[in-house]
């Protein structure tokens, strides 16, 4: 069974120069964990492009199983990227699914 692990956020920053700085952070340190966590089967993340009442920046990655997911969730690299998330968002969401 895969798990498709889902989470969005919004950002803190006003201005339209600190979201694309902050969204960048985002983006550079989850996607500097593929080949670090082993774990991670897939990995998408980015900038939402249309705007409007959109949630800022979303993640999408697969694991084998919630074990996975779980040993992703404690890696050391994640807790470090994590880090720097929340001091840039003010929401967040997320969602776990089986997917075939």
């Amino acid at each position: 069974m895969t798990i498709r692990h889902i989470v969005c956020w919004k950002l803190s920053a006003v201005t339209p120069r600190k979201k694309a700085a902050d969204a960048a952070g985002i983006v550079a340190g989850l996607e500097a964990l593929v080949g670090v966590v082993p774990e991670i089967l897939a990995l998408t993340v980015g900038p939402d492009v249309a705007g409007d009442e959109n949630w800022d920046v979303a993640l999408i990655a697969d694991f084998d199983d919630l074990e996975a997911l779980d040993r992703y969730q404690k890696h050391p690299e994640h807790k470090k990227a994590g880090a720097f998330i929340r001091t840039v968002v003010s929401d967040r969401l997320a969602v776990d699914l089986q997917v075939a």
